[in-house]
């Protein structure tokens, strides 16, 4: 750890020393790119869709250099048997074709690929890794290299468990590591701008927020329902980790993996690090949460292939006196209500009751938002200056903890009282211990 810690100073520093008038002219690196030595070295763990999206965006990043990916699968599509492959193998060769001239001149000594995590965390030359596998490995990835002295940038939902998030965001504060969890919408200006209306007030008090996500999978969702053996190039016990080993289907794997919760947590966890997190930015609860939650109207699937929440409803009030829905039946984004109007906010789309407010440059109040225009780039910029991410690691865990407490709320049939300054449930040890169960394969351990 020391020494990777020795290299993330030695960044710092190297950082500075370019951005210094007529100290160091860039065309010594060759059209502006620093030398490989002060490259920020990145890893990528899970190569399937996100992360190859991931791995091709930090590629284009001339202050990176990839110089290792992970995967259990060495190649593989998405969905059934053609079209862009994934994996460990096509990971590999994206990274040595994007850097083609540099492995010609001998700066760039070739990608790395690995089947298992460890490896990669292990390398003391590595200074940060990319997290994108399926949100039952979250945890322990990023706890490894955070343990290894590295920076993450982690997918959301942060963690897959409530317990995880939390030795998460306290590890993050121990190593004094740099943590970005992948809710990019903090990074998009229309999110931003609606954000600042309602922090401002300009809509007034607000009273009610409406959270929309998509609704879960009632029938599987592809042709292939039969257990069979895993195809040749996966490790699939190491693909189910901590988690159940539950028999292979193809239609519970790859994309679909989300809609069964020993995998996933449906729609609902998988979306609301993006939409309820807007919600509590915009609320101020970034570091809070609410004081009562309950799960209402869930059903289920018609399949036993998956067994998350196909519609669903969680009603959060806070102590301020905001009730908080996160639905299948809401609008997808999120809606602030106030006394005097109301805004609302959705990738690619933004409205107002007063739509002036919503103009770039109109000064909505005092009260500004971090500003970041790029969420790759932000990760990048805070690696060398120490500062924290747009979307650090305890923002993304209270973001999605009422998803948490909504799945125990559903599971006991009643409602749960929080407190969010303690993260403990009131009055109710069976709901508490429901909430932090870690309950891993043996051979794993948060420890």
């Amino acid at each position: 750890m020391a020494r990777a810690l020795d290299r993330r100073r030695f960044l710092a520093s190297s950082a500075a020393a370019i951005a210094a008038p007529a100290m160091i002219p860039s065309s010594v690196f060759g059209q502006g790119r620093p030398a490989p030595s002060e490259r920020i070295n990145l890893a990528v763990i899970g190569l399937g869709g996100n992360g190859s999206g991931t791995l091709t965006n930090f590629l284009g990043k001339k202050e990176v250099q990839v110089v290792a990916v992970c995967d259990v699968h060495d190649q593989h599509y998405r969905d059934n048997t053609s079209g862009r492959t994934y994996g460990r193998e096509p990971g590999r060769q994206a990274v040595e074709k994007r850097y083609a001239e540099d492995m010609a001149s001998g700066t760039y000594k070739g990608c790395d690929a690995y089947a298992d995590f460890r490896e990669v965390c292990a390398r003391d030359d590595i200074d940060a890794v990319v997290v994108a596998t399926p949100d039952h490995w979250h945890a322990l990835i990023t706890l490894a290299a955070l343990r290894n002295g590295k920076d993450v940038y982690c997918e959301k939902p942060v963690t897959h468990l409530f317990g995880e998030g939390q030795a998460v965001y306290r590890e993050v504060e121990s190593q004094k590591a740099v943590f970005q969890t992948g809710s990019q919408q903090r990074s998009e200006i229309r999110f931003r701008i609606a954000v600042e209306v309602a922090l401002n007030e300009l809509i007034g008090k607000i009273h009610t927020v409406e959270v929309g996500l998509p609704p879960g999978h009632s029938k599987p969702q592809t042709e292939l329902v039969d257990p069979t053996d895993p195809p040749a190039g996966l490790d699939y016990d190491l693909w189910c980790g901590p988690s159940e080993a539950l028999p292979y289907i193809h239609a519970r794997h790859h994309r679909n993996w989300r809609w069964h919760l020993s995998y996933g947590g449906g729609q609902i966890m998988d979306w609301i690090g993006h939409h309820n997190d807007i919600a509590h930015w915009g609320l101020g609860m970034d570091e809070s949460g609410p004081e009562k939650v309950e799960a209402i109207g869930w059903t289920y699937p018609d399949t036993e292939i998956y067994n998350a929440p196909v519609d669903y409803e969680i009603r959060s009030t806070f102590a301020n006196g905001v009730t908080s829905t996160i639905s299948s039946k809401n609008q997808r984004g999120t809606k602030w209500i106030g006394d005097n109007g109301w805004v609302y906010v959705d990738r690619g789309k933004i409205e107002c009751s007063n739509r002036e407010w919503l103009q770039e440059k109109y000064d909505r109040g005092a009260i500004k938002t971090y500003e970041s225009n790029d969420h790759r780039q932000n990760f990048l910029d805070c690696i060398r200056s120490r500062e924290a991410c747009i979307a650090p690691a305890e923002t993304a865990h209270r973001s999605v903890t009422p998803g948490h407490l909504g799945y125990v709320s559903q599971a006991l049939g009643r409602p749960v009282k929080w407190d969010p300054a303690t993260e403990n449930v009131i009055d109710d040890d069976e709901a508490d211990k429901l909430l932090k169960a870690v309950n891993y394969r043996d051979g794993w351990s948060l420890a």
